[in-house]
């Protein structure tokens, strides 16, 4: 990301953490690097991440998906944090003078002490027991399950996020995977930009039980058929 354009996006990250308040978190990615992709974000303990954090596995998405092509933005869509309340995020992409993605600039909004005041003041002209029956918020373990986006600190754990959902829906015991449901694997993990953050070659080799240079080979073989 250009110089320039970097440091004003830095201090809106800034002015939006002030103006909006600690239940919004504002933060800053630049695509060029995968591993450190937060260069800003304010009020980070919604997330609990800091500068250097890598990119989120949606971002990886959309980064491979190209998802910023025919729009500017992507919002009000369900993130989780690390410790498993619901966020309401919505990014903005940073585009060049040739429509390439640049940077993301992200909010992700804790409604928690809203909700936790909206339930005291229902518990005062309502029985507890009609307020759980009726209540209008989804579980939080629904959207962990179908989760579009969760928020790490370390390549491992967006690596292991995309890795552990694909997984879970083959419903295959990775000792008993075949080649073919391996490159399967491997060609949904390339499609989420997972090969993108480095390292990532490793632990999926971990996670499969197979050599590093399998998924090289299964990456090449993706490659050839895109090709």
């Amino acid at each position: 990301m250009e110089n320039n354009i970097l440091k004003q996006y830095t201090s809106l990250v800034k002015f939006l953490g002030k103006t909006l308040g600690p239940d919004y978190e504002i933060a800053l990615h630049d695509i060029q690097s995968d591993s450190k992709s937060i260069v800003a974000i304010a009020n980070g303990h919604i997330s609990v991440r800091t500068v250097g954090a890598p990119m989120t596995n949606l971002g990886l998405e959309i980064i491979a998906n190209k998802e910023y092509k025919d729009k500017d933005y992507k919002i009000n869509y369900n993130g989780v944090s690390k410790d498993q309340r619901l966020l309401r995020s919505s990014t903005f992409f940073i585009k060049d003078n040739n429509e390439e993605l640049m940077g993301m600039l992200c909010i992700n909004f804790d409604d928690r002490r809203y909700r936790e005041l909206s339930d005291k003041i229902l518990q005062l002209c309502h029985p507890d027991k009609l307020i759980n029956e009726n209540s209008k918020y989804i579980s939080v373990d629904s959207i962990v399950e179908n989760s579009s986006e969760t928020f790490s600190n370390s390549i491992e754990e967006v690596t292991d996020t995309v890795l552990n959902k694909v997984l879970k829906d083959s419903n295959i015991p990775v000792d008993r995977l075949t080649q073919d449901e391996r490159l399967q694997i491997v060609t949904i993990l390339d499609q989420k930009g997972v090969f993108m953050l480095k390292g990532a070659v490793s632990t999926v080799a971990n996670k499969l039980s197979c050599s590093e240079p399998s998924i090289y080979r299964y990456l090449t073989k993706i490659n050839k058929r895109n090709s």
